[in-house]
C-alpha cells in the first residue's frame, strides 16, 4: 500500500517537450499533507478560481455497472502505485465478471496522484477520450513498471508510446502534456475526492459510503457479499 505521506516534492522545472510544456524534478519527503497544485507544479489559475461553474468541464471517470446495483464501489488508484497495479492485475477482473457484470456492483475508479509521473499518465490516458479511457487505464496499470521509472524524459517518451498505441499522434500528445488548465482541474478534483472520502493511501476502497484499505480478495470479496445480503 502506497502512503499518502509519502509524498513527490516539486523543487526544480524541466521543460521535456517544446512549446513551453514545463514538469518537474522532486524528493520526498515524509509527514506531509496531500501534494497539490503547487508540488505538482501548478500555480493556481485565476481564471478558474473565479469561474467555479466552469472548472470541472470536460471531467469524466470511468463508471461501470448499473446505477441500481446494491454495492457502488469507488477505488482510489494511482497510476505510480505498485499494489494498484496488482489490483487492476488480480482483483478488478473478478470484480468485473463476479459482481459488475451480474448487476451486482456500480464501479467508479478515482486517480490520485502522488507525483508528476501520476499526473501525466492521467493526462495522457483522459486525452484519448471517454470512450478509450478504460483500455488506457488498463494498459497503464499493466505496463507500470516499463513506464514509470527513469527520467523525467524517458517516462514522458514512454508514455508518448503508449498514446500511440492508443491512436493519438505526438502532435495531440504534446498538446496534452501542455494542457495546464485540465492539469490543475483534476489535482483539484482530486484534492476534494480525497479529503471528503479520507483517503490516505492507495488503493482504497469506498463501498455504500464505507471506507476500506488494500486487502486480500477473500476479504473483499466477504465485504462485498455483506453488503448485498445485508
Amino acid at each position: 500500500m502506497r502512503s499518502l505521506t509519502r509524498i513527490v516534492t516539486a523543487v526544480a522545472a524541466l521543460a521535456i517537450i517544446g512549446g513551453g510544456a514545463l514538469f518537474w524534478t522532486s524528493g520526498q519527503r515524509g509527514a506531509a499533507p496531500l501534494p497539490g497544485l503547487s508540488e505538482l507544479g501548478l500555480a493556481p489559475s485565476a481564471a478558474s478560481a473565479q469561474d467555479a461553474g466552469d472548472a470541472h468541464e470536460g471531467y469524466f471517470e470511468l463508471v461501470l455497472g448499473a446505477e441500481d446495483a446494491p454495492i457502488t464501489f469507488i477505488e482510489y488508484g494511482s497510476f505510480t502505485c505498485p499494489h494498484c497495479a496488482t489490483h487492476h492485475r488480480n482483483v478488478y477482473p473478478r470484480l468485473v465478471a463476479e459482481y459488475i457484470e451480474t448487476g451486482k456492483m456500480r464501479y467508479i475508479f478515482r486517480e490520485v496522484y502522488f507525483d508528476r509521473f501520476g499526473l501525466w499518465a492521467a493526462m495522457v490516458a483522459r486525452c484519448t477520450g471517454p470512450e478509450r479511457y478504460e483500455g488506457m487505464v488498463s494498459l497503464l496499470f499493466e505496463r507500470q513498471a516499463q513506464w514509470a521509472r527513469g527520467s523525467d524524459a524517458e517516462v514522458f517518451n514512454s508514455l508518448r508510446r503508449l498514446g500511440r498505441l492508443a491512436g493519438m499522434t505526438d502532435d495531440e500528445i504534446d498538446a496534452c502534456a501542455q494542457d495546464r488548465d485540465t492539469q490543475r482541474m483534476l489535482v483539484t478534483l482530486y484534492q476534494e475526492n480525497t479529503s471528503r472520502d479520507g483517503i490516505n493511501s492507495t488503493p482504497s476502497f469506498v463501498i455504500n459510503g464505507q471506507r476500506f484499505n488494500n486487502m486480500a480478495w477473500d476479504d473483499l470479496r466477504a465485504i462485498l457479499d455483506s453488503k448485498i445480503d445485508g
